[in-house]
């Protein structure tokens, strides 16, 4: 049972995979994240905040596991944060191409930029500090698009 429960701890914890790309890891589950939320784009936001809340706490205990597993606090094959985050970046947002890509690349640079308190969030333990950066990311980003949509309505 324990070798099921790391299995499904790491589909999850690399979603799917994408977390073992040699190049970008991080971007290439944002990537990930965007293609998952595509489905949920169409449902109420509600759904969609239900299904990141659901994502992160999975995601939490998946990564926790996974970096103990591995013996790293943050390994950079964990992306499933990357997917909480860019889902946070784009709930209740219309879900067309513009958005999409300003929303990938506005979460992108916030996640290399970690601004306050994002950074300091990475020092909680296990899956909470792992994740928990990320979605402060997915926060920020999620509020400068709003923002810039604001100004600059699409249709």
């Amino acid at each position: 049972m324990k070798r099921v429960i790391d299995f499904l701890a790491r589909v999850v914890a690399t979603a799917f995979g994408a977390g073992l790309s040699p190049v970008a890891p991080g971007t290439a589950g944002s990537a990930v994240g965007v293609l998952l939320f595509w489905p949920l784009a169409s449902r109420p936001w509600a759904w969609q905040a239900a299904a990141c809340a659901i994502v992160t706490v999975v995601g939490i205990a998946a990564a926790g596991r996974v970096a103990g597993l591995v013996g790293l606090e943050d390994p950079g094959l964990v992306v499933v944060d990357e997917v909480a985050g860019q889902w946070l970046t784009l709930i209740a947002l219309p879900f067309t191409p513009a958005v999409v890509l300003a929303g990938f690349v506005l979460f992108r640079v916030m996640d290399v930029v970690k601004p306050w308190p994002a950074r300091s969030l990475e020092h909680l333990p296990g899956g909470y500090g792992i994740m928990a950066d990320d979605i402060a990311a997915g926060v920020y980003a999620h509020l400068v698009l709003r923002a810039g949509l604001m100004l600059w309505p699409v249709a």
